[in-house]
């Protein structure tokens, strides 16, 4: 499932046109006999053991169904048990290859695609991957009883129909360049999973899924292990040639990050991922380290830029208004949280593009007015007549103009505009209410930013509250949009396309459980996001990206934090190998799970860590 949020795939102008691959903009790196990805060792030996460690997200779960709102799956469970028609590749943002379909084609209008499937597909009980259960996968995917999500991306399909026992066909309500790729990223399970049930009454029962890995022992809601399918159907298919080399993968969970790192030292676990530039400064240092027992590195890449910040719920009355959104963002500041708290190892982020192609620069081009004129009396004139908005600056040169203590009158003028003065010990609006900021957060790791922050908003006369809960309660909360702020990550994408509609478009914003955390309605942006699912070439996905990060900025729903330009990660050393090539585009999780492999000791050892 995940591979289609960040990988947009194809469309295809011929015909009647059968193939491998599609690409969205006609680049197909590897021809339909490619024998691998070149990112991969294609001799690489299957065996050994590599434990990792799940980002922090409470210390349990409690189903097996990824693919519902209630509950939590364990950790990488759909990305190793559940396969999809096509699959992604880690050094082309927007392409994809045939998985589970051997050949597809897209018909002459466009409103149609279908999908042969392989002969040699194969369920982890045997079972061959059949028409009938791609629609089934769909019927319920699209039902009331999964996340809601689901029904976002898959709305424009009008239709699965089965055409043969291993041919279906997809069809759509309007030309949509990408609607042939993303049912081609959907997750594909048996319809015999389950027993009949509907998808949300299967809860602990084991999926029937066709990927490299089952469920193997399982310390329920703490760590669970993976265990390789031996008989993978597709383990010597060019796709999947030197890939998942890993006997069993083992996933661990722990409460917060510090206990997570000392179960690392501790030799609990193999690998890991740092997240906080303190940490990864002054706690990945030692005599474990210093002797190579474990492995510190800074790895390079080519990812887009992961947008982070605190999210307001636009929901509430008290956020309704710009200037009070504005304002609240004038408080943070990074440059001092960067020196003092992040060693400067962080860039700021800018917009909800950042460092990709598609993030807005000054003013307006003209390619991006053709398609902001139309929607001019609904939006700002801002959006036309100044540069894009970029974060606050704190300068320490009093005569700068930018100091913190001219952001903050800055910040008062706008909530004295915005009908919020300082009265009584307390910001007020005219009913005498005074303003009050919770900020949650789940791991605590925050605090240490929301602390300065929070002292800059208590100047404005704000009643702040820092509020540290359990994952699942915060999960909750989230799914009925009962928060105030809470701070998100959005990974980069090379070429975003219909998951924003679950982010920001209008008909999210009231569906329990969606992305659209911001409560975003705005007609303006809904139309931008159309240009944007329906864009046919590279240069009008971006100014479309463009136009609508222009128009988002220009909004300040959130305040935006920082990103950085590596991946910080550690690895226990003596104990795994890795392909001589690197791809471009990749999260480090998944690429080593994915394509290293056990050296000959560990494979010596069987079972590995434990």
């Amino acid at each position: 499932m995940r591979w289609f949020l960040f990988m947009c795939m194809c469309w295809v102008a011929a015909p009647s046109w059968a193939a491998h691959a599609y690409a969205q903009f006609g680049d197909i790196k590897y021809p339909p006999d490619f024998s691998h990805f070149e990112y991969v060792n294609p001799q690489a030996p299957k065996g050994g053991s590599i434990a990792m460690v799940a980002p922090t997200r409470g210390s349990n779960f409690d189903k097996y169904n990824p693919f519902t709102l209630k509950g939590t799956p364990p950790p990488a469970l759909s990305s190793l048990l559940f396969e999809s028609l096509l699959t992604g590749t880690m050094d082309e943002p927007t392409t994809a290859y045939g998985l589970l379909a051997e050949d597809i084609s897209v018909s002459a209008d466009r409103l149609s695609a279908t999908f042969k499937i392989r002969s040699q597909a194969r369920f982890h009980n045997g079972d061959p991957v059949l028409a009938l259960d791609v629609k089934h996968s769909f019927d319920q995917l699209t039902s009331r009883a999964a996340a809601p999500q689901y029904r976002t991306y898959f709305a424009e399909v009008k239709a699965v129909v089965v055409l043969g026992e291993r041919l279906v066909r997809f069809d759509f309500k309007r030309v949509n360049p990408e609607l042939p790729l993303i049912v081609g990223g959907m997750p594909v399970f048996s319809h015999r999973w389950g027993e009949g049930k509907p998808l949300d009454k299967i809860i602990t029962d084991t999926p029937i899924g066709s990927g490299p890995y089952t469920i193997g022992s399982v310390d329920f809601g703490r760590d669970v292990h993976y265990q390789r399918d031996t008989k993978y159907w597709a383990q010597d298919i060019h796709v999947r040639k030197g890939m998942y080399n890993f006997d069993r993968i083992t996933y661990r969970l722990y409460k917060d990050s510090t206990a997570q790192l000392e179960a690392f030292k501790a030799g609990e676990f193999e690998y890991i991922q740092a997240f906080v530039a303190r940490e990864w400064a002054r706690a990945y240092s030692g005599k474990a380290f210093d002797s190579g027992q474990l492995i510190k590195r800074e790895l390079q890449h080519g990812n887009a830029g992961d947008f982070q910040g605190f999210l307001f719920n636009t929901r509430l009355p008290k956020f309704k208004d710009v200037r009070v959104r504005q304002a609240i963002a004038l408080a943070m500041d990074y440059e001092w949280m960067n020196r003092q708290l992040f060693y400067n190892a962080y860039t700021r982020v800018r917009g909800y593009f950042v460092g990709s192609d598609f993030e807005a620069k000054g003013m307006p081009t003209e390619r991006e007015l053709a398609l902001l004129e139309p929607l001019r009396r609904q939006l700002d004139a801002a959006v036309f007549d100044q540069p894009v908005p970029l974060p606050p600056v704190t300068s320490l040169d009093p005569a700068s103009g930018n100091t913190l203590r001219d952001n903050l009158r800055l910040a008062k003028k706008l909530l004295q505009d915005a009908g919020w003065t300082y009265r009584d010990g307390a910001l007020r609006n005219a009913q005498g209410q005074a303003f009050t900021l919770e900020f949650l957060d789940n791991s605590g790791s925050m605090g240490r930013v929301v602390t300065p922050f929070a002292k800059n908003l208590q100047k404005l006369g704000f009643s702040v509250n820092y509020k540290v809960i359990d994952f699942a309660i915060l999960q909750k909360r989230m799914d009925v949009f009962d928060f105030e702020i809470i701070s998100s990550r959005y990974v980069g994408s090379e070429s975003p396309g219909t998951e924003l509609l679950e982010r920001f478009g209008s008909k999210a914003a009231d569906t329990e459980g969606s992305s659209n955390v911001l409560g975003l309605k705005d007609p303006a942006v809904d139309a931008l996001l159309d240009r944007v699912i329906t864009a046919q070439t590279r240069p009008q996905l971006t100014d479309a990206l463009r136009a609508l990060d222009r128009v988002l900025r220009h909004g300040h729903y959130s305040v935006p934090h920082w990103y950085g330009s590596v991946h910080r990660v550690a690895w226990r050393g003596g104990r795994f190998e890795q392909p001589t090539v690197t791809p471009r585009y990749y999260q480090p999780e998944a690429w080593i799970s994915s394509t290293w492999w056990a050296n000959a000791a560990n494979r010596s050892q069987g079972a590995g860590v434990r």
